[in-house]
């Protein structure tokens, strides 16, 4: 058992990370995607809308058992897989003493549902004199039993436990990109209290599903017609392009990481979370209130911002208001290569500010529209912005390990 150290001394580093996405798996796969032109996407499967769906994944080397693939959805699939490289990222797989006490906190949706029985209860509904006890009745009727045990948003965590050996205690957070801000705020915030030493953290998402679909097209947040990045989608009213992500970090204690000599990615120095009235303002508004509380920690010109930017208006015109109210710090919004993965976005987005951290560089930028700068100096420090389609604001600040 590691040294624990006082509360004053505690840090939380971020020693693995798992990710996998449509640029492909892992950290070298990503680097070169984000440092090529955004890419690839589907724009037939669900046209007119644009997703980028995952790339092709050999689940058996993350999930051997046939059996406990087949009794997972697509996206459980996604997240059981990155939780396994970012085990491996670690250097803790199969460690049970140390899985054993491993918590876990997981940002998961709300599964995949029967496309069939939906597409019959919303066609059926529009031809109903009394919608409301049509829909009960199809609710009680034509649901599986099954169906809503069966996606249960805590069974990635319970897959998890299963493929991987993690047994410490768990959380499952939902609630859209908010549910991925608090699933890091609070492994932070227990790390630093001494209410853990490591942890899992992370979320997944599969785009490529018409549950997804469905509610973004409800929601009037998807972008229709060709590819577009992010910033260039606003004069056309915004949208998002829906993306499969799996994203998950091993955070851990300092004296903890260094007793096993893990060497850190990142220190994962401050994690926000907030939930402002969607008034004209008020995003802006509480990512001002939000950046002020880390000001005082913030070195520039050695700073650089990752955005979780949806897309989505008026959200997206919100947040670049506040981006650009930060003088001339550079950005990136990742969604023009990675797509909008809600629950993972910003687990992702954090894994890929430590990422640069390591590298000792940005990623290249690929904005037509300019806003983007180049920066040329080796960042020491990445604030991360998740704003949701719909609701939540957070930050996150990461620091270069001296």
């Amino acid at each position: 058992m590691a040294e624990k150290a006082t509360p004053a001394e505690r840090e939380a580093w971020i020693t693995g990370i798992g990710i996998v996405s449509t640029l492909g798996e892992g950290l070298q796969a990503h680097w070169q995607g984000l440092n090529s032109p955004p890419g690839p996407a589907d724009t037939k499967s669900w046209a007119p809308f644009v997703i980028h769906p995952i790339a092709p994944l050999d689940f058996d080397k993350q999930i051997p058992k046939k059996g406990d693939q087949r009794q997972m959805e697509t996206w459980q699939r996604i997240g059981t897989y990155a939780a396994g490289l970012a085990l491996d990222s670690a250097g803790v797989k199969g460690n049970s003493e140390l899985l054993a006490r491993m918590d876990m906190i997981v940002a998961a949706g709300g599964g995949e549902r029967d496309a069939a029985v939906d597409a019959m209860i919303l066609s059926g509904l529009r031809k109903s004199d009394r919608p409301d006890v049509f829909l009960n009745e199809r609710l009680m009727n034509d649901l599986r039993p099954t169906l809503f045990l069966a996606q249960l948003s805590n069974l990635v965590a319970g897959n998890i436990s299963i493929v991987h050996g993690v047994t410490g205690s768990s959380r499952t957070f939902m609630g859209e990109e908010s549910a991925g801000v608090n699933a890091l705020r609070v492994a932070q915030a227990r790390i630093i209290a001494g209410q853990s030493e490591i942890a899992l953290v992370g979320g997944c998402a599969n785009a490529d599903q018409i549950s997804t679909i469905l509610l973004l097209i409800m929601g009037r947040c998807l972008w229709r017609g060709e590819l577009k990045t992010l910033w260039e989608r606003a004069p056309a009213g915004g949208g998002t392009a829906s993306g499969s992500i799996g994203a998950f970090l091993v955070i851990e204690e300092r004296m903890h990481a260094r007793t096993r000599a893990a060497t850190p990615f990142a220190r994962l120095a401050a994690v926000l979370s907030g939930h402002a009235k969607r008034s004209p303002g008020a995003i802006t508004a509480m990512l001002d209130q939000q950046w002020a509380s880390i000001a005082p920690r913030l070195v520039t010109p050695e700073l650089a911002i990752i955005s979780g930017a949806s897309g989505v208006e008026p959200a997206t015109a919100e947040e670049r208001a506040f981006l650009e109210a930060r003088g001339g710090i550079a950005v990136r919004a990742t969604g023009s290569h990675l797509g909008h993965g809600v629950e993972a976005q910003f687990p992702m987005n954090v894994a890929l500010a430590a990422m640069a951290l390591r590298e000792g560089r940005l990623f290249a930028s690929f904005d037509p529209t300019g806003f983007e700068r180049a920066m040329n100096e080796a960042p020491r420090q990445v604030v991360v912005t998740s704003v949701g389609h719909w609701r939540g604001e957070g930050l996150a600040l990461l620091e270069k390990v001296e």
